[in-house]
């Protein structure tokens, strides 16, 4: 939490109080909330000396912690000259222990993600570290783990294949169109996102999926590439057809509202253009004797 010896004395002081006169405590400015608080409902960041209120801190924090995936929590100051950044023992003191843990177990797999030294063992209930000793031609290599004791390829995390490449031992895909997997594991509640391959685990809910890391939109069961499908047809056929997880007509109402909208901004479209037609002499006319009022006022007074 703050220190006193850290806070920022720039912010309001009390004038010196005469004698008898009481002493009224300083006020200092959050730049969050724009107002100003006591020194003991301020935190002051040891990193990059910023202060804030407590309670602003505090929302800010569990935010970050809830969609920052593991990253550094940052100083909430947009213009902070240092750059500072929160260390753990200040999130714990604005944090549950459950968020916390949260923070350290996606704080671990970014870091693990990231590290081409280290990578996480296939095998779904295992969730363990293993170490990859990379090969001087980056060549995919071995990865034992210690703990369940499989052996797998650390390219394409699949059964160690010394004889076959990683691309012979993918999955056969069948058309786009019909959206599906064959040989894939499509009732698995831990899956890799088909674009940043973060894993992922679904619990319950709709098939409709949206990574938080690079926001790609997918179905849940055979991964297909759903950016684009507003309407949801993508479960009105194929394999995955029912299977989105909302009644038909929670179904039919969304793509109600998805027209409705489409069908207002068409309207205020419609409506607003022939009156920008009508209004655009106007305009021009404006911006012109407002140019040459310009030129009048910045040209030289004629000599004598």
């Amino acid at each position: 939490m703050a220190s006193a010896g850290k806070i920022c004395h720039h912010a309001m002081m009390s004038s010196s109080s005469s004698p008898g006169e009481l002493a009224l405590e300083p006020l200092i400015m959050c730049k969050l909330c724009l107002c100003e608080h006591p020194l003991d409902m301020m935190t002051t960041l040891r990193e990059c000396s910023c202060i804030f209120c407590t309670a602003c801190l505090r929302q800010y924090v569990q935010l970050a912690v809830r969609e920052g995936f593991g990253s550094p929590i940052t100083c909430p100051d947009m213009v902070c000259s240092n750059r500072g950044s929160l260390q753990e023992s200040e999130i714990a003191c604005l944090v549950s222990i459950e968020q916390l843990h949260l923070f350290q177990q996606l704080k671990l797999e970014r870091e693990v993600h990231l590290d081409p030294c280290r990578t996480w063992c296939p095998t779904a209930d295992c969730q363990t570290v293993c170490q990859v000793e990379l090969s001087d031609s980056d060549l995919p290599v071995s990865v034992d783990c210690h703990v369940c004791h499989i052996k797998f390829c650390s390219a394409c995390k699949r059964t160690w294949h010394p004889e076959h490449t990683c691309q012979e031992m993918q999955p056969v895909t069948v058309k786009p169109e019909k959206g599906v997997l064959v040989n894939a594991d499509v009732d698995a509640c831990i899956k890799q996102c088909p674009v940043c391959h973060i894993y992922i685990e679904r619990n319950e809910g709709c098939a409709q999926m949206m990574c938080k890391n690079c926001k790609h939109t997918f179905c849940w069961y055979c991964l297909q590439n759903l950016d684009n499908d507003i309407f949801l047809r993508h479960y009105d056929k194929g394999p995955c057809r029912n299977k989105l997880g909302h009644s038909r007509a929670s179904v039919m109402w969304n793509r109600t509202q998805v027209v409705g909208i489409l069908v207002g901004l068409g309207i205020i479209a419609v409506v607003t253009s022939p009156l920008l037609l009508l209004a655009s002499p106007c305009i021009i006319c404006c911006v012109c004797k407002s140019c040459k009022g310009k030129k009048k006022k910045h040209s030289p007074s004629p000599t004598t």
